[in-house]
């Protein structure tokens, strides 16, 4: 359905950055959260609605608040008025808040989704900044390495053909390397665009899919992050479900659908199968020990047997959180050295490239 304000104006007479301007989980959270507190304090949903709505700085957002809005008013269940905007308002968020609305705890259901909100922006803003120092040592490397190729090297080279001597393997490879870099630069960039294109083309097919995913999963460091920011995500987002009210099976279908990692996604889904024959949840996570570490199983299985599997989810989020901040905080120091070695082994190479001819150049003279 197209979105639209609450003056009935269709969607395209939205600009084209407009419509496809992305909105950033702090604009929904803000939205969740006021809108929690409107309806606990007695406030009617749809006014709620359009009072946020009226509110909102966000062109694209303003607009589909005032489509919900629009539909909450004429009758239209709210899980479904959001179910509207997928791009937007994800299964999650409206199965939970479909739970909440069937059940009459809306304002409860709706401090839930917006904890599950903040869960998801915290572990996503620590991975961010733990990658933000990495991500400009390897830019400035690649930036000061290709200057290097096209306004350094070929002035030398000017300097060493006067000689007409022999110049050693390095520097023959590190010349041949800057020729072809100022030669053919634009082919150069043109070819890395369309590496990456491919590559990601590439990484959409399942087969492709798979691949990266599990390289990733085997990544020394970052696959170690990796599996634990999907169960903390996993634990968090099952837990949300169970508790409020949503069946384990529908929970595990929807979980999957949160989760990037396709490994960690079909394992849910097998899940689901295997709980509408009768199975557990602690006897298929013990079934993928390389996703689920024995202590996942073994947790689960004291939840469902205590009946209490939604609170022993979230102990095991808050623990795998509580992981996933210590890693990032220490990720810089681990991968310091590590670049540092690859930065000095790169200007080691370099340097002998080109101290080697002038050494040979003054002995010669």
């Amino acid at each position: 359905m197209p979105e639209q304000d609450h003056n009935k104006t269709p969607q395209n007479t939205l600009s084209w950055i407009s419509r496809h301007h992305p909105i950033s989980l702090t604009e929904k959270i803000f939205f969740m959260q006021n809108l929690q507190v409107m309806v606990r304090t007695g406030l009617s949903l749809a006014m709620a609605l359009r009072t946020l709505a009226d509110q909102s700085t966000h062109k694209r957002f303003k607009y589909v608040l005032h489509n919900v809005y629009e539909q909450v008013e004429k009758g239209t269940p709210f899980a479904r008025a959001l179910s509207m905007h997928p791009s937007v308002f994800p299964d999650l968020t409206v199965s939970m808040i479909e739970s909440g609305e069937l059940s009459g705890k809306l304002d409860e259901v709706l401090q839930h989704v917006t904890e599950q909100m903040k869960k998801d922006h915290e572990l996503i803003s620590k991975v961010r900044g733990a990658m933000l120092y990495p991500s400009i040592v390897i830019i400035a490397m690649i930036g000061i390495g290709t200057a290097m190729m096209v306004f350094v090297i070929p002035r030398l080279i000017d300097v060493f053909a006067e000689f007409k001597a022999t110049l050693p393997l390095p520097t023959r490879i590190l010349i041949a390397t800057s020729n072809f870099t100022t030669k053919n630069g634009p082919f150069v960039l043109i070819g890395i665009v369309l590496l990456i294109f491919a590559f990601r083309a590439f990484s959409k097919t399942p087969f492709g899919t798979h691949m990266v995913h599990a390289l990733l999963l085997r990544m020394p460091i970052f696959g170690a992050i990796i599996r634990k920011i999907n169960l903390a995500r996993i634990s968090r987002t099952f837990s949300s479900l169970l508790t409020t009210d949503i069946p384990i099976v529908q929970a595990s279908v929807i979980t999957s659908r949160t989760i990037k990692n396709i490994y960690y996604r079909e394992a849910l889904l097998d899940l689901s199968e295997r709980l509408k024959k009768g199975s557990q949840v602690h006897i298929v996570f013990s079934a993928y020990p390389h996703l689920f570490p024995p202590v996942v199983s073994q947790l689960t299985r004291v939840g469902e047997e205590s009946g209490a599997l939604d609170h022993v989810l979230s102990q095991l989020a808050l623990f795998y959180e509580e992981e996933v901040d210590q890693i990032t905080k220490n990720l810089p120091s681990i991968i310091e050295p590590l670049l540092i070695l690859i930065l000095g082994a790169g200007v080691g190479a370099m340097a002998v490239a080109i101290i080697m001819p002038m050494y040979s150049l003054t002995q010669t003279i």
